[in-house]
């Protein structure tokens, strides 16, 4: 069952965040700012074992990473892959690395508080979170990186090689996939890719 409005204000009014200029929606999908993530983490006294890397490259990283929060225990994956879903602009450096990282901890954080439909603002590629009083984005772009969005965490919930080819071949997935311009189907593609490798697949089992 997705988070409604009402489970996540009730969650982030717990560790002293509000709903408001924190959370907001883009084609369905709700996205919270990374800032905050990081402030219920240290409220929540989350602790994150060193990562595992499973990717890297120059510029590509992807790194597991387990979480804990009292007794609870949770893992994911965090990936990154310049001009895929890692946009950068040509005047800023690269750091495939820490947006990795960032990308996990901020998966794990969300699991660990029970917000695991909730995207972080990380997540967004080539667009900025958008400030409190936009919460209602209506652009192509912010459309599209929506359903990218929604995509990936349905991809980062798979646990097995076989989930995420039968996500990808599903009647939903198709559908929304069509909606997408071909720089976004080759983002979806890639973090597709990227959890099949996180989860033991190689290009050899292809064939």
């Amino acid at each position: 069952m997705s988070n409604t409005d009402e489970q996540i204000a009730a969650i982030l009014a717990r560790y002293g965040e509000a709903i408001e200029g924190n959370v907001w929606q883009v084609n369905g999908q709700a996205f919270i700012h990374h800032k905050a993530l990081e402030r219920i983490a240290a409220l929540a006294k989350i602790t994150f074992d060193p990562p595992t890397v499973l990717r890297a490259q120059r510029d590509e990283a992807v790194l597991l990473l387990v979480g804990r929060m009292g007794e609870r225990v949770d893992w994911s994956v965090g990936e990154a892959l310049v001009g895929v879903n890692y946009d950068v602009p040509r005047s800023e450096a690269v750091y495939v690395y820490a947006m990795a990282e960032k990308r996990a901890k901020d998966r794990v954080i969300l699991k660990l508080i029970d917000l695991p439909d909730v995207a972080s603002s990380e997540e967004l590629v080539a667009e900025r979170p958008p400030s409190s009083n936009e919460n209602t984005p209506t652009s192509r772009s912010a459309s599209e990186s929506g359903i990218v969005g929604e995509l990936k965490r349905h991809l980062d919930c798979a646990e097995t090689v076989e989930a995420v080819i039968a996500l990808m071949r599903s009647a939903k997935a198709q559908q929304r996939f069509a909606e997408l311009a071909p720089a976004w189907k080759n983002k979806v593609r890639a973090s597709a890719k990227a959890r099949l490798v996180a989860l033991g697949w190689t290009p050899k089992q292809a064939a």
